[in-house]
Order: structure tokens, then sequence, then C-alpha cells
């Protein structure tokens, strides 16, 4: 995930910062229902600045990887502010250093797109959940094939990951996700607000490990 000078890195963190608050808005009763039931030990991959602190248990074990470092100081910050205790880790999305079967939930917001090996990360998250865990995720996806905007979107993706620290518009995240080997997949696609038309297209939803 980390491919970016560190002058980028630093504009990008700062970016997230201050210009996602009118998506995380978009998404509040989204986010609420999504992680209503995550407990114990949860693992968050690319936690980003935070925005889903919020959301966690105050008891929450809660462990980051984010490979950005410049993401560290709003994600501390954030952690302050609602009253959450943290650990966060070096590695990265496709080599997480977590434990075989250690964590009870591992969320994912906004970061599947940026990865470098899709299918190398989802079975990260299945190493490291417990047998029954589950994957959280809310992620923007490719548009339907043949549309208008998939076609804007494989235009524009070369440009699109340069300027998006690695973001690919244009992944069929689901498609992975269908055949990676969760024991039970549940998840819906939605148009998000307050977000450029190449990311409208989003899924939300829950990935079950095998018991």
């Amino acid at each position: 995930m980390q491919r970016t000078p560190g002058w980028y890195q630093r504009f990008f963190a700062w970016a997230m910062a201050h210009g996602h608050a009118d998506y995380e808005a978009a998404v509040r009763d989204r986010k609420e229902k999504l992680f209503a039931d995550v407990r114990g030990n949860v693992l968050e991959i690319g936690p980003g600045t935070g925005p889903n602190l919020v959301y966690y248990p105050r008891d929450t074990h809660w462990i980051g990887i984010e490979p950005n470092p410049y993401m560290h100081f709003y994600l501390k910050q954030e952690a302050e502010r609602v009253g959450l205790d943290i650990e966060i880790r070096n590695g990265t999305a496709e080599k997480l250093n977590v434990e075989d079967n250690s964590v009870d939930a591992v969320v994912s917001t906004l970061v599947l797109c940026s990865v470098n090996d899709l299918e190398a990360t989802l079975k990260e998250i299945l190493r490291v959940l417990k047998p029954g865990g589950r994957f959280y995720f809310l992620e923007h996806v490719a548009a339907p094939q043949n549309t208008r905007l998939r076609k804007i979107q494989n235009w524009i993706a070369p440009l699109w990951q340069v300027l998006g620290d690695g973001c690919h518009p244009n992944r069929e995240t689901w498609s992975v996700l269908e055949k990676v080997g969760f024991e039970k997949l549940d998840y819906e696609h939605f148009q998000a607000d307050a977000v450029p038309a190449i990311v409208k297209p989003q899924i939300i939803g829950v990935a079950t490990k095998k018991t």
C-alpha cells in the first residue's frame, strides 16, 4: 500500500483529515448499522485518520495497520477525542502483523481499492480472524460493465491511481470476496452521496469465516 513519496503521503493524510466530513456524514447511518455488533479484538486495515473509531465500544481492543506514518497523528488525535485506547502496528494489508486466529473482527473502509493484491489481502483477513469471526467492509467499487461510468472509470484509472495513493476506481471487489473462502457473505450495492461520480458505486457488508 505504501508506494508514494513522503511529501505526498503527508499531503494525502492532511486531505483525508480535512476533506471527508461530508462523506462521513452521508454514510453515518450505514456505518452505525454495519458496526452495531463489532466487539472484542478488532483489527482495522488502513484506518487512515480514524473516522471509524467513534463507532466502537470503549472497551474494544483495537489494533490498526496503517502504512502511511503521517496518518498516525490524526489517528491518535481522534482516538483521544472518542476515548478509545488504540495500538498502531506496522505492516501492509497483504502481510498483516497479527497472529493467526486472533481477532474477532476485521474492518476495512475505502481501503481494498488501494491494496496491491486484493486476493492476498482477503486471505490474510481470513488467516487472522478467529473461527466464526467477521470481516466488516464498506468499499467503493467498479460500476456495472458497459455503462458510461464504467468506461470513464477504466479510462481514468491510471491517473486516479497516481492522485489517489494507489486507488483503483474500477475494481470488482465483490467478485473476489465471493470466491476467496468466506463461509457466509452478505453485502449490498449502493450509490454514495458527497463523493465524485467515479467513486459513487459502493458496497457494504459482512463476510464470516467458517467456524
